[in-house]
């Protein structure tokens, strides 16, 4: 007998201001070709996807359909593909959008498969799969290899990250970059792709291909003080305008067969940029990088030069990658999920603010996160001192850096401003961009972005802005003594009332890092012991 077919997911980068996508089939072709075609990849149509009575073996996954599997939640499941997702069935639901989407980005130990899959078809479930669920491959992985979760969620409402390696990130990178050669004239965007993570991945890409020179001879490979305290430099797990990201690998000195990591950033010179500007911007980034000592603020070892005359900062090695990889590939993260690297992200800005430093560059590329969950800030690029350790009071600084998304308002408009206002705006379109899978807008200029500017009428409207509005809490589990709408709808108003209080467009009434860590909220996220403890 059949299977009911799967029910539709909402997409995690569908547009606040439109309406909801109808559930019929040639809706989600229609948005799955849209998502593909920003891709340069041929649209998988109807006649691809195998008929649910069928009985031969269905053919190999296309790419372009491996890549809308990931990147779209709009299409139907065919009857095969909804059973390899069934979550089992003691899973509590939570949002809605995730369930087909977490396995993209988990890794975890693996286990024995279940010998049962469930009869019943899937139902709002979250990411956090099980050991035993099986999932058509990505990026050449076999179909029916085994999924692993990603996050996961206890009873006792304590949680646990389970992060792949940042190599497998480097996969998809480079997959996505390949494809962006292939030379395909692309699509006016609609709404929706303007504002989604995946196209702020694209451009990215585009601006590493232009600009990423090749490799010169030399480097830190040829630099005797670096491989001699830190190991020889191997793969590359970042890139950049900045330069590149390696990995340098140290034998142990206690145990032999075991090697210590280390993440080796290579500066490159910026153009028109004097040898003198150069090592003044570099060290300036590293004093005030490696004064930072906080589980939530990545630890900065040295700077060396290596033989090409280029500056190498080393750092601990976050292999869980970072934010916006975790972002992109999930589609958009659990309620509690989102809520713990918040938390932790929040903790890192006010560590950082009470040592006289403003970031002024937080993004969820400059996120890192280790494999059990950790998030640590990185990239002090555009950092600055805005109060001396024997001054009491800030100095205000100007300037616009940053990108764009994440700017705030009065970046455009004052020509002075407290930088502590601008990390603490930024920290909000972050947490947003966790819980949506898209940007508010791309840039918060009302004369120029219709999304910023819908935003500034929500904020006056009674009915509030729909985006934050729709912020939804954990469910309670089914044997709560607690009856529904007793305590779920408190905790959404408190995360309503400080993502507005974040977002204040006002910076004087925009409420501090300390102010977020104080509220309500924010004081019932339950962190993760690796958040808490930064390993």
């Amino acid at each position: 007998m059949t299977p009911p077919p799967a029910s539709p997911v909402p997409s995690a980068l569908s547009s606040a201001a439109t309406s909801q996508a109808s559930h019929d089939r040639r809706d989600g072709d229609r948005q799955l070709t849209r998502a593909v075609e920003d891709l340069h990849l041929a649209a998988p149509v109807a006649s691809d996807v195998l008929p649910a009575s069928s009985p031969s073996k269905p053919p190999k996954a296309s790419m372009a359909n491996r890549l809308s599997r990931m990147f779209s939640q709009t299409g139907k499941s065919s009857p095969k593909e909804q059973k390899e997702l069934e979550p089992p069935k003691e899973q509590v639901s939570d949002s809605g959008s995730d369930s087909a989407k977490g396995s993209a980005n988990g890794a975890g130990r693996q286990s024995r498969p279940n010998s049962k899959p469930n009869s019943k078809p899937p139902s709002r479930q979250t990411s956090t799969k099980g050991d035993g669920e099986r999932k058509p491959g990505l990026f050449g992985q076999k179909e029916g290899a085994l999924v692993h979760k990603r996050f996961e969620l206890y009873q006792d409402g304590t949680h646990a990250h389970f992060l792949k390696s940042a190599r497998r990130q480097e996969k998809l990178s480079n997959l996505l970059r390949d494809m962006l050669g292939g030379g395909k004239k692309k699509d006016e965007y609609v709404d929706d792709q303007q504002l989604s993570l995946m196209q702020t991945w694209v451009d990215q890409l585009k601006t590493e291909r232009d600009k990423l020179a090749a490799d010169k001879k030399g480097g830190p490979n040829a630099t005797a003080s670096l491989v001699d305290k830190y190991g020889k430099c191997q793969e590359i797990v970042g890139r950049g305008a900045f330069g590149i990201v390696r990995i340098s690998h140290k034998v142990d000195p206690k145990d032999s067969k075991m090697e210590q990591l280390y993440a080796v950033k290579e500066f490159r010179r910026r153009p028109q940029e004097t040898a003198k500007k150069y090592q003044k911007r570099l060290t300036s980034e590293f004093c005030i990088s490696s004064s930072l000592r906080h589980p939530n603020v990545i630890h900065t070892l040295d700077l060396l030069q290596d033989s090409k005359g280029d500056y190498c900062e080393v750092m601990e090695y976050c292999a869980g990658g970072d934010l916006y990889t975790l972002v992109l590939a999930a589609g958009k993260l659990e309620v509690s999920e989102a809520d713990c690297y918040f938390k932790q992200l929040m903790r890192g800005v006010e560590y950082m603010h009470e040592m006289g430093v403003a970031h002024r560059d937080l993004k969820p590329e400059n996120l890192l996160l280790t494999t059990h969950g950790a998030l640590k800030i990185t990239d002090f690029g555009n950092g600055e001192c805005f109060r001396m350790a024997w001054e009491k009071e800030a100095h205000m600084t100007a300037g616009l850096c940053g990108s764009a998304p994440y700017i705030a308002p009065e970046e455009y408009v004052d020509r002075e401003f407290d930088p502590r206002a601008v990390d603490v705006w930024a920290t909000g379109v972050i947490y947003m961009a966790m819980r949506t899978g898209r940007h508010l807008w791309r840039v918060a200029r009302k004369e120029e972005d219709e999304f910023y500017r819908r935003y500034l009428e929500g904020r006056r409207d009674e009915d509030g802005y729909a985006p934050i509005e729709t912020l939804h809490r954990v469910r309670k589990p089914r044997d709560s003594r607690i009856h529904h709408g007793s305590l779920t709808d408190k905790p959404q108003a408190r995360c309503r009332n400080v993502i507005y209080s974040i977002l204040d467009p006002n910076p004087s009434r925009r409420i501090t890092a300390s102010q977020v860590l104080k509220s309500e909220w924010v004081r019932e996220i339950k962190l993760c012991k690796a958040g808490e403890e930064g390993f």
